[in-house]
């Protein structure tokens, strides 16, 4: 039998309620409640549907059985089965401390991740909230992005993104002896072949799967824009970039090319990098929803 076809009583916490309607108005304001509402629900569907199936392995009740009696000893099925759960030490209150103590585990870790997510820039829920020096991060590399993107292809969100996350929104540039930024935004380091400004600092490479400070030279530049321009350049003539270049509006597809092209030693870096550009999106999202004010 179908348990859409019965009719659901909200203000009894043991009738069935196949739309949901009296558990979610029960779980705004008491969980606790609706948890135990909810187990006894599913105790009384069990009890139900084991009636039913003692009731098909057994003979019929013979020629006066009809459509019209089946439905009579389904509904008193139900109503036996709403009276008999909800008992204490029965199923329904097995039920409901496991899905207490999921519930609780769940809070714990929400608060847990809640600094978390707030370091790295991550919006909690739906909708961003705009966080003003991620804001003024993005207005002031837009352009030299849309220009990277002209040369390669590469969404500008995509690229101005990954720069926020090699510089920690620009909060942990790479800085020259002397204390001036390098402007080197996407960490590229300086190899055998560059000929410009370079500097040396202190790194975390992943060597051999362990975490290791080296100090490693870098490129230095003269401003944001040359980074954008070099980045733009090495993705486009670097063949083991083809995948990342290729790879289109794809965000994972992007951030997965550049790990598996040797971008980053960190073995996580195509899922942080992932994350940042979803919270980049979205914070674009939410500035062209955030109302402007008149100068």
């Amino acid at each position: 039998m179908a348990i859409s076809g019965l009719s659901a009583t909200t203000g009894d916490a043991g009738a069935l309620d196949p739309t949901g309607s009296a558990l979610r108005a029960r779980a705004a304001s008491d969980p606790k409640a609706a948890i135990r509402m909810a187990a006894k629900q599913f105790e009384a569907m069990f009890m139900q549907q084991l009636m039913k199936s003692m009731r098909e392995s057994s003979l019929g009740t013979g020629l006066l059985e009809n459509s019209g009696t089946q439905m009579g000893t389904e509904m008193l099925d139900t109503q036996f089965a709403n009276k008999m759960s909800g008992a204490p030490g029965g199923l329904a209150d097995v039920i409901a401390r496991q899905l207490e103590r999921q519930m609780n585990g769940v809070a714990s870790a929400v608060q847990a991740a809640i600094p978390a997510a707030s370091a790295a820039g991550a919006p909690m829920g739906g909708a961003a909230r705009i966080n003003p020096s991620q804001e003024e991060f993005l207005r002031i590399h837009q352009q030299s992005a849309a220009g990277a993107e002209a040369q390669t292809g590469i969404p500008a969100t995509f690229m101005v993104a990954q720069a926020a996350h090699e510089s920690g929104w620009g909060k942990h540039e790479i800085r020259n002896a002397d204390g001036s930024s390098s402007h080197n935004l996407f960490g590229i380091k300086a190899g055998a072949n560059w000929k410009g400004q370079v500097t040396r600092v202190v790194t975390t490479e992943v060597i051999d799967g362990q975490p290791r400070k080296v100090v490693a030279k870098f490129r230095a530049y003269a401003s944001y824009d040359e980074s954008f321009r070099d980045y733009a350049q090495l993705m486009k003539d670097n063949p083991r970039y083809a995948q990342v270049v290729a790879a289109g509006n794809n965000a994972q597809g992007f951030a997965q090319g550049l790990q598996k092209a040797g971008y980053a030693t960190d073995p996580a870096y195509a899922a942080k990098l992932t994350r940042v550009i979803n919270t980049t999106l979205r914070l674009q999202q939410a500035t062209l929803r955030a109302p402007q004010t008149l100068a």
